[in-house]
């Protein structure tokens, strides 16, 4: 019995020291040493006119640049009449720059730099919007192409995603041309006119500046923002994209012999092995790690979290498996750490009572960095394993971007002039979706997606979805955002 009470007693002292290790290692952490923001010279706020901005939005929300899935349906002359439009109503900033147009209607304009020495820096964001989904238009407050301004929002399809940043960049970069700025630093837009359908607006945009041989400093499109609740901190946090999952669709097939469904063989032909396919395939999920842009944000914010978050983070010798537990209860959080799957489409036969001759699932994939279109293929044909499918892909997978850095003066430029916008903690994140920045990859030393605007995780859901609007703060604050960032990176 004596052997047993000493063997209790070392016991809970392990577990006391372990607990005094555990809570010490919270109350001393501090995250990963980053890059000095405090010597950033910032350029003061300019003086806009906000009243006039919101207008300018309003009107860009009525042309309806709808990127459609068949692109066929697509309005051509709305593109016609939003240029025509940019050009009249910003008349100092198109004869400060010139103005090209690839791909039939992505514009390319350059602000020439007095010190051509310098990298120039690119700022992006697209002129097409998505649809709205047919029969859902009662349930917007204001019709969602005619720009209503109420409630203290610019309401409207696009009023975010991403005429906001458009309209938002053009109102900084005229105010600024007006009051004679002129930037030792050549400043590089482009807008895409499909991102919203491939990108290929982009593409032909990169393939202008790679064979010129630019080599910019940033690349900066939208991706990330201000968020409000943030679930790490529970307040706000600037979140900015250094890099961004690919993209993929796999095609599986299953070939059958077919016939009528009145007489099916025992295994149902092809629909029934197609099944098997996605279900085994569906549940090979991918590990999920605390690694990359998802777990540097984490670690970046948790010291300004609650004490429990940064006692899990300062302990992730112990606790990693609870932490990847916990951002995982979500789909978003989920998201942020491994590669994603989600069968989306399903065809077979052409009538009720008729046995395919091939059944096809279309598996869409978000490539985490350090994954790749390949090691997707490879473990979706290890999961499938002798079930007789085939593989192909829907088009040429994306894959995942580079991760750019977060100490360079490029990242310096950006994080402290958001951290400044937001009054509140920078973090470096990782964007889920794919922009139009992913093409310009090759083009700039570094790549960043951020948008200056604060959203709620409630209100960041209206992008793509029913009431988008931009609060006339939000306009406010990225017309400033746009034009202190080129001033203090080119100026």
């Amino acid at each position: 019995m004596k052997i047993i009470g000493r063997i209790a007693l070392a016991l809970l002292a392990l577990v006391l020291l372990l607990a005094a290790v555990v809570v010490v290692r919270a109350l001393t952490y501090k995250p990963k040493a980053g890059a000095d923001l405090s010597q950033v010279k910032l350029a003061v706020p300019i003086a806009i006119d906000n009243a006039r901005a919101a207008q300018h939005l309003s009107q860009a929300i009525g042309f309806r640049t709808i990127s459609h899935q068949d692109k066929a349906e697509d309005e051509a002359p709305e593109w016609e009449k939003l240029h025509a439009w940019l050009q009249a109503t910003y008349p100092a900033a198109h004869a400060a720059m010139t103005r090209e147009v690839v791909a039939g209607r992505t514009l390319v304009y350059t602000w020439p730099g007095s010190d051509p020495k310098l990298a120039p820096i690119v700022l992006m964001a697209h002129q097409d919007v998505v649809p709205v989904t047919a029969g859902t238009e009662g349930a917007w407050k204001h019709p969602p192409f005619e720009g209503v301004i109420a409630d203290g929002a610019v309401w409207g399809r696009g009023a975010i995603d991403d005429k906001g940043s458009l309209v938002t960049l053009f109102e900084g970069v005229e105010a600024l041309a007006t009051q004679g700025f002129k930037p030792r630093r050549t400043v590089i837009i482009v807008s895409g006119h499909d991102e919203e359908a491939g990108g290929s607006g982009a593409q032909a945009a990169a393939a202008l500046l790679k064979s010129r041989g630019t080599k910019a400093q940033f690349v900066l499109d939208e991706g990330l923002a201000i968020i409000s609740d943030n679930p790490i901190t529970g307040g706000q946090a600037a979140l900015i994209g250094v890099a961004e999952k690919g993209y993929a669709t796999l095609m599986v097939t299953a070939e059958a012999v077919g016939g009528h469904s009145s007489a099916p063989p025992a295994d149902s032909g092809g629909v029934l092995t197609l099944a098997k396919a996605v279900t085994r395939i569906a549940q090979a999920q991918f590990p999920m790690k605390l690694d990359g842009p998802g777990g540097a944000m984490m670690e970046t914010l948790a010291p300004e979290g609650p004490f429990a978050i940064r006692m899990a983070m300062a302990n992730r010798w112990l606790l990693e498996p609870l932490i990847i537990r916990q951002a995982a209860a979500t789909p978003p959080g989920a998201a942020l750490l491994h590669t994603t799957i989600a069968p989306t489409m399903l065809r077979g036969s052409p009538k009720e009572n008729v046995l395919p001759q091939d059944a096809t699932a279309w598996i869409n994939y978000r490539i985490a960095p350090g994954d790749s279109s390949q090691t997707v293929l490879d473990r979706a044909r290890a999961a499938a394993g002798d079930l007789p499918v085939k593989f192909a892909w829907s088009r040429p997978p994306n894959e995942p971007s580079p991760v750019s850095s977060t100490t360079s003066e490029a990242w310096k430029t950006i994080a402290a002039l958001a951290r400044d916008t937001a009054k509140a903690p920078v973090a470096p994140a990782l964007v889920t979706a794919g922009t139009d920045s992913r093409y310009l990859v090759d083009v700039a030393s570094d790549t960043y997606r951020f948008q200056p605007m604060v959203f709620s995780m409630e209100t960041i859901k209206m992008i793509h979805g029913t009431n988008e609007h931009m609060t006339l703060e939000n306009l406010d604050r990225a017309v400033q955002f746009y034009a202190r960032l080129i001033v203090t990176a080119a100026g």
